[in-house]
C-alpha cells in the first residue's frame, strides 16, 4: 500500500433519448472530493462515449495506464426512479437499440454460452452506505442489455486478469434535471443527493478495497 490506492470513477455521456447524463457531473464532483479518509487515494475520473467500440477500447487502456485497484462505475437508467446497485452483469446485448454512434449489435450475447457474472458481496455494503444518506437505493439483478451492462461485463472480466482491479461496482442513477433538481415525473432524487450517495459509496469502496488488497497479500 506504499503507492497509495488508485480508484477509477466512470460515467457515460449523452445517448439517444438522454441528451443530458447526470453521471458526467457526478464523476466530476466525486473526483474533486477532499476528505481525510481519501488521503493517499488517487481518484481518476473518466466519461465514456456511449459506444461499444469506445468501451471495448478505452477500458483496457485505462486499466493498463492507471492500474486502478477499484472501479466505481455509474450509468443512467432513464426509467428508474431510485438508485440501483447492480449485483451482476448479464451476458446480453441489445440488438434493437443502437449506441450513440448508430451502431447496432448483431449478436445478442457478449460471450457465447457464458452465464451472468456477479460483482460480489460488496454490493450489499454499497447499498447500506447509500441508504445511510437517505436516498432510495436498491439492489438490482438486471443491468439491462446496453452499454452499462457491457461495461459491467468487461470490468468484471478485468478482475479475473493478472494486475486487474480487486473490486468493481456499477450503479445506475435516475434522471436528474440539468439544473440539478429532481426530474419532474421521473424521480424525486436531485444531483446533490446523487453526490452524497456517491461519496458514501466511494468511501465504502476505499475501505473494502484496502481490505481486499491486504487479504490478497496475506493469502
Amino acid at each position: 500500500m506504499s503507492e497509495g490506492l488508485r480508484i477509477l470513477i466512470t460515467g457515460f455521456g449523452p445517448f439517444p433519448g438522454a441528451p443530458f447524463n447526470p453521471t458526467m457531473p457526478l464523476v466530476k464532483r466525486l473526483t474533486q472530493l477532499r476528505r481525510p479518509a481519501l488521503d493517499g487515494v488517487m481518484l481518476t475520473g473518466h466519461v465514456f462515449d456511449v459506444t461499444y467500440q469506445t468501451v471495448d477500447r478505452e477500458l483496457p487502456e485505462l486499466i493498463a495506464q492507471l492500474r486502478p485497484q477499484a472501479l466505481l462505475m455509474f450509468g443512467l437508467a432513464t426509467r428508474t426512479a431510485h438508485l440501483r446497485i447492480e449485483t451482476r452483469a448479464r451476458n446480453a446485448v441489445s440488438t434493437r437499440f443502437p449506441d450513440a454512434a448508430g451502431h447496432l449489435a448483431r449478436k445478442a450475447s457478449i460471450v457465447r454460452g457464458a452465464d451472468a457474472m456477479p460483482f460480489g458481496l460488496h454490493a450489499a455494503s454499497l447499498l447500506h452506505a447509500a441508504r445511510a444518506t437517505g436516498i432510495d437505493a436498491r439492489l438490482s439483478r438486471d443491468a439491462g442489455a446496453y452499454l452499462c451492462n457491457s461495461l459491467s461485463w468487461r470490468a468484471i472480466e478485468a478482475t479475473q486478469q493478472s494486475g486487474g482491479p480487486a473490486l468493481v461496482s456499477f450503479i445506475h442513477v435516475p434522471l436528474v434535471a440539468r439544473d440539478g433538481t429532481a426530474h419532474e415525473g421521473t424521480s424525486g432524487i436531485t444531483q446533490e443527493q446523487l453526490v452524497d450517495a456517491g461519496e458514501a459509496m466511494l468511501m465504502e469502496m476505499v475501505k473494502l478495497t484496502r481490505r481486499a488488497i491486504v487479504q490478497g497479500t496475506s493469502a
